[in-house]
């Protein structure tokens, strides 16, 4: 049977670059959304591609609506990105609960139900079920280092949902992979606490000053490599239920801002940062999920910030993106 991919949160950030490089490959995709506004799709992929995914309007907390959308447009394999991030968790936890917890729950559900149709599930996990970076010996964090989510509610909320895989692993047999993101930048983050290096790199575009809300070193991801992750974990998710830290990079904040200069000149002096540090580990071993889910894109500090760059320059022109204070 051919591949047809459900891409649940497909608007958002990782989401639409899923539905992207799925488009890329012409493979089938039905994106589960809450509503219709794609603006994060219109600004990465071409018209073309968006008309060819099938847009199912769906609330991820109904269980019924999940495991509909599963069966009835024969999905083969599952891209779970739907979740409320911290800002909005903070401000309703129990619609973050509802979101984050019971919409997992939902999806592992309808896998169930798809009685074995369903050939692979990836899920997003998070960094934040790790602690600060103090609570680690080396200061490293592999895929089985300790989890410490206390420090928000939505560090707990994944860690619940990595349990629930274990659980339904073991008592349904239902495969999965979840992947742990870090720091993810590029074109679509424009929302979370840690969007603001992304959000510098619009100001540059649109030659405006901007601080970056944070300094020191931290584990960054790009947004297209993430996607390609979720999309090589999906496909490999045969066994189990495995949970990996994303591959990316470490860069200090000087770095990343002498990325946005060497990218945008005219920005040179007009980004700055502040000095406080996350409390998110930067030293990151992710050589299990490369060797689980093969070769994978790691695109360099510099390409990244460039490519995204550029694509805001075309957003920007287009009404698409919007300076920071617009």
């Amino acid at each position: 049977m051919k591949e047809r991919f459900l891409v649940t949160g497909a608007t958002g950030c990782v989401g639409a670059w899923v539905v992207r490089l799925l488009t890329d490959e012409s493979v089938p995709v039905v994106a589960l959304v809450r509503s219709l506004n794609n603006k994060r799709l219109q600004l990465i992929a071409t018209e073309d591609q968006i008309s060819r995914v099938k847009f199912v309007t769906a609330d991820i907390t109904d269980t019924d609506a999940v495991a509909d959308v599963i069966a009835k447009e024969e999905i083969t394999h599952v891209v779970h990105c739907a979740a409320l991030q911290v800002p909005f968790v903070r401000t309703d936890p129990a619609a973050g609960a509802r979101t984050n917890v019971l919409g997992t729950v939902n999806v592992f559900e309808a896998v169930g139900k798809s009685r074995g149709k369903v050939r692979g599930l990836a899920y997003a996990s998070s960094a934040a079920v790790f602690g600060p970076p103090e609570a680690y010996p080396d200061g490293t964090v592999t895929d089985d280092s300790p989890l410490y989510p206390q420090g928000n509610l939505y560090g707990v909320f994944k860690q619940a949902n990595e349990g629930a895989a274990q659980v339904y692993a073991a008592e349904q047999g239902i495969a999965s992979i979840g992947l742990r993101p870090f720091i993810v930048y590029g074109p679509g983050r424009d929302q979370g606490m840690t969007s603001t290096p992304t959000i510098a790199m619009v100001a540059a575009a649109a030659g405006r000053p901007y601080c970056i809300s944070f300094g020191g070193s931290v584990y960054l991801n790009y947004a297209p490599d993430t996607a390609a992750a979720f999309i090589a974990a999906a496909r490999r998710a045969t066994d189990g239920a495995r949970v990996y830290n994303v591959p990316g990079l470490t860069a200090s904040m000087s770095e990343i801002v002498e990325a946005i200069e060497v990218a945008e000149p005219r920005a040179r002096g007009t980004i700055t940062f502040e000095s406080a540090l996350l409390a998110t580990p930067f030293k990151i071993d992710a050589a299990a999920a490369r060797a689980a889910l093969g070769p994978l894109p790691e695109t360099p500090l510099r390409a990244g910030v460039a490519q995204t760059l550029s694509t805001f320059r075309t957003g920007l022109q287009r009404g698409l993106v919007a300076p920071p204070g617009d």
